[in-house]
């Protein structure tokens, strides 16, 4: 059977996928030694380094044994891993492989291990679907059979997925949390501050913040001019020759804050913002002084996002920025039309990709289970993204009625579809078994 190796079969999610789930004959199964075998219990993946399965149970003749299973798709893959000098492999009871080799395996202190090849019991149409799925050229693998899977399957998978990405978006946002000295109040402020540069200009953003602490603009939040001077001096975006009066008054509040708060010196390069090829009402700029309205007159501003409801939080993200910003994108001659205010689908994404991140975070970190389904009911409240992800899902028939759902699309397209972990998606399991 080993002549159905082919280039789809390049890593060894499939020897998993058979093991794990039995999917191979055990009617005379024997290793490549001859011996009888008997599979107990195939063990549990292992997510870290060592061995594939740990606990497995195997009887072979008429012993058994209890230990781990490693997984090659050649049998000679063990020794180019290096497998016999490792301690950690000590405990293998059986290597599980695709292609057998003639050479014995052995451990360290050179017993022989027993050798299973699958190749030689496993039906080839189980490698074919799979390959149907792997040698695709869609962008979705599945996209031709999705329709042929069970909706509470699919329904599944996506719950599965959304709170992976939830999960990790907690991580990075606790990160935060402690990047900022454990204060949760800092926390929102620069999580917030990376969501408004929309992915573009999300890293100089992030660096903003850093070097501009919100208890500083807090000494200032009744005055938004200042709060201004402070964020675009430090950013970068004030030019050595002003276009205009109010760039030039904003210049000389900035070198006197930048002083008094010792900024001087930590001003942002003013090429880390990106301009090209953005719509204006994407200029950093206006973005700044969005950010600097939402943030003036604020007490706690991390119980506003953390405590109001999505349409009140929707019209706080929508404050206008100051008179100026009203007929501008950036400095210079004013615009004959200016959209000032965050349109309802950007104050949208600022909920999903900050304040959802910080209620999870916030839940996970003081264990409180009540801001974690908030954040969930968040995303039931809002409206299904659209992009051209979740366009690919639309165009399969598969309902997006909320956040909830595009999120999900979103993580699964990403992290499943693309990398073509189709064994690790209970839609491609169904679809190959």
């Amino acid at each position: 059977m080993s002549n159905l190796l082919s280039p789809a079969l390049t890593s060894e999610d499939f020897l998993y996928f058979l093991w794990q789930f039995r999917y191979f004959r055990h009617i005379g199964l024997r290793t490549t030694q001859g011996e009888r075998i008997r599979v107990v219990h195939p063990g549990f993946r292992n997510p870290d380094s060592g061995p594939d399965f740990t606990n497995a149970r195997i009887v072979l003749g008429e012993v058994e044994w209890v230990g781990t299973v490693e997984a090659h798709i050649r049998a000679s893959d063990w020794l180019v891993h290096r497998h016999q000098y490792d301690p950690a492999y000590d405990n293998v009871i059986l290597h599980i492989v695709w292609e057998n080799a003639t050479l014995p395996i052995r451990r360290r202190d050179g017993s022989v291990i027993p050798t299973l090849c699958l190749s030689d019991y496993t039906d080839p149409s189980l490698l074919l679907r799979y390959r149907s799925l792997i040698d695709g050229t869609g962008l979705i693998p599945c996209a031709g059979r999705l329709s042929q899977v069970e909706p509470l399957r699919r329904m599944s998978m996506f719950d599965k997925v959304l709170f992976e990405r939830l999960a990790r978006k907690a991580a990075e946002a606790e990160a935060v949390y402690r990047s900022s000295d454990s204060d949760w109040e800092e926390t929102a402020y620069r999580l917030m501050a990376q969501a408004f540069g929309f992915q573009i200009n999300a890293e100089p953003f992030a660096q903003l913040t850093r070097l501009v602490p919100l208890k500083f603009l807090l000494k200032h939040r009744d005055q938004p001019f200042q709060m201004e001077a402070l964020l675009f001096g430090t950013a970068g975006l004030l030019s050595g020759e002003p276009t205009d009066d109010y760039e030039i008054t904003l210049l000389r509040e900035y070198r006197f804050l930048a002083a008094k708060y010792r900024l001087t010196e930590k001003r942002l390069p003013g090429h880390l913002w990106k301009w090209s090829r953005l719509r204006p009402a994407n200029f950093p700029t206006l973005r700044l002084a969005q950010f600097v309205a939402l943030l003036a007159g604020r007490g706690s501003f991390f119980s506003l996002l953390m405590e109001t409801d999505a349409p009140t939080l929707l019209r706080h993200l929508q404050a206008a920025p100051s008179a100026y910003w009203q007929t501008h994108y950036r400095f210079g001659p004013p615009s004959a039309r200016v959209s000032s205010t965050l349109g309802e689908t950007a104050a949208r994404s600022l909920i999903i990709n900050a304040v959802i991140p910080l209620l999870i975070a916030y839940s996970c970190q003081k264990g409180l289970p009540a801001y974690r389904d908030r954040a969930v009911a968040l995303l039931e409240e809002l409206p299904a993204e659209q992009n051209r992800i979740t366009a690919l899902w639309s165009a399969l028939h598969v309902p997006l009625a909320s956040a909830f759902d595009s999120q999900a699309a979103l993580e699964l397209y990403t992290s499943y579809c693309c990398p073509k972990k189709c064994l690790s998606c209970q839609i491609g399991l169904e679809m190959v078994k």
